[in-house]
């Protein structure tokens, strides 16, 4: 794994979230946008080499509005940088770890991602992220 690529922040309005860390990061969001695929509408900061993704669901059953009713408002996930997701995929599988996504798919910001189950890392989701090239 390269770096931490983002943390992702479960919000119930988007829009009031936005002027929220509008505030308390100085910046505005360099990119919103919906992945259908996971019933999201996700936000984007950059504060120096750091991202916060912002992530509202978009139905009472898409994953981040299950996790807020059971969880309330709050970090989500961590996502990591990795050069070559199917590989880092297959490794992670054969250290042990329990995939959500056993396959790459495609995410937010130009990305491939893929989750771990929390039960497989101490209670937290964690992502691994590619770029698109």
């Amino acid at each position: 794994m390269k770096k931490i690529e983002h943390i992702g922040i479960a919000v119930k309005n988007i829009e009031t979230s936005n002027e929220l860390f509008t505030s308390l990061l100085g910046v505005e969001p360099y990119k919103m946008e919906e992945v259908k695929s996971e019933g999201v509408l996700t936000s984007f900061f950059k504060t120096g080499p750091n991202k916060i993704e912002l992530l509202e669901g978009q139905s009472p059953d898409s994953p981040i509005s299950k996790f807020i009713e059971k969880k309330g408002e709050g970090i989500h996930h961590i996502a990591f940088e990795v050069e070559n997701i199917e590989q880092e995929i297959a490794r992670l599988k054969k250290e042990g770890f329990k995939m959500i996504h056993e396959v790459a798919k495609k995410g937010a910001d130009n990305k491939l991602i893929a989750f771990l189950h929390p039960k497989s890392s101490n209670g937290v989701l964690i992502e691994l992220c590619q770029d698109i090239k």
